[in-house]
C-alpha cells in the first residue's frame, strides 16, 4: 500500500526538494501551507504540471486546532499519515537587545510549537499501526548557536530535545523520531545573500567550501523515511559540509 508523507512548509526551498524526493520514491506526498499564502495554488499547479501529483492543505502550524483539522482532512482524503516531516520554519534575526517578545514568540511558535502540534495528530495512529517516521528539520545553529538568533537557535535546539524524549517513548512500537540539522543550503533564501557576504563570511566556515544542495538533505530525509532506517531513532544527523563537528 502506498504510504502517505506529510511535509510541513513544503512549498519552495528545502521543503520542495523533500516533496520531490519522496514523490520519486513512491510516497503520496502532502504539504501544508499558510492560510495567508496567496501563491500556494500557483505552486501546486506548477508542480503537478510536472507530474508530481502533490496535495496541499492550508494549515496554521502554530495553532493546535488548525493542525488537528488539517490532519483529519488529509487522513479522510488520502489515508493515515505514515511519514511526517516537520519542516515549517521562519527567522526573525536580530540581537537579543533588540528582540521583542513578539519576535521571540513568533519564532518559537512556528519552529517549535508546530512540532508538537503536528506530531500529536499522527502519533497515536503510527503507534497503533506499529510503523511511522517523524523527521524534524532543525539547523546547525541549534547545535552551535548563532549571533542574532537566540530565538531561532533555541527553537531548533528544542526540536532535538523533543526528538530524543519521544523516540524513547515509541521505540518499541516501530516508530522512529529523528532530527536533521542542515548547515548552509543553497536555497533561494541563502543564495539571495550578497555574494561578497557569502564569499567572505559564510563559505570560509565550511570546510567543503560550498553550500549544501537541497537534494542532499532530501536524500537524508528519504533514508530516514525508509524501512532500512528502522534502527535509527533519537538521532540528530548533521549535514553541514563539516562546518560543525561534535
Amino acid at each position: 500500500m502506498q504510504r502517505v508523507a506529510l511535509v510541513t512548509g513544503g512549498m519552495g526551498g528545502l521543503g520542495e526538494a523533500i516533496c520531490i524526493k519522496l514523490s520519486a520514491l513512491g510516497y503520496k506526498v502532502v504539504t501544508t501551507y499558510s492560510p495567508n499564502n496567496k501563491k500556494a495554488k500557483d505552486w501546486l499547479r506548477s508542480m503537478n504540471d510536472l507530474g508530481y501529483g502533490f496535495k496541499a492543505y492550508p494549515c496554521d502550524v502554530t495553532d493546535f486546532d488548525s493542525c488537528k483539522d488539517c490532519v483529519r482532512q488529509i487522513e479522510e482524503d488520502l489515508g493515515p499519515v505514515d511519514v511526517l516531516v516537520n519542516n515549517a520554519g521562519i527567522t526573525r534575526d536580530m540581537t537579543f537587545k533588540k528582540m521583542t517578545k513578539s519576535d521571540w514568540t513568533t519564532v518559537i511558535s512556528t519552529n517549535l510549537d508546530s512540532v508538537f502540534n503536528m506530531t500529536k495528530q499522527v502519533m497515536e495512529g503510527m503507534t497503533e499501526r506499529n510503523w511511522g517516521r517523524v523527521i524534524n528539520i532543525s539547523s546547525v545553529n541549534g547545535q552551535k548557536g548563532a549571533f542574532g538568533q537566540t530565538n531561532y537557535s533555541a527553537a531548533k535546539a528544542g526540536m532535538h530535545g523533543f526528538t530524543k524524549a519521544l523516540a524513547l517513548e515509541v521505540a518499541k512500537r516501530g516508530v522512529t523520531i529523528n532530527t536533521i540539522s542542515p548547515g548552509y543550503i543553497g536555497t533561494k533564501m541563502v543564495t539571495s545573500i550578497p555574494k561578497d557576504v557569502l564569499d567572505s563570511k559564510i563559505l570560509p566556515q565550511i570546510p567543503m567550501s560550498r553550500l549544501g544542495k537541497p537534494e542532499e538533505v532530501a536524500g537524508l530525509v528519504a533514508y530516514l523515511s525508509s524501512d532500512e532506517a528502522a534502527f535509527v531513532t533519537g538521532a540528530n544527523i548533521s549535514i553541514n559540509g563539516g562546518q560543525h563537528m561534535f
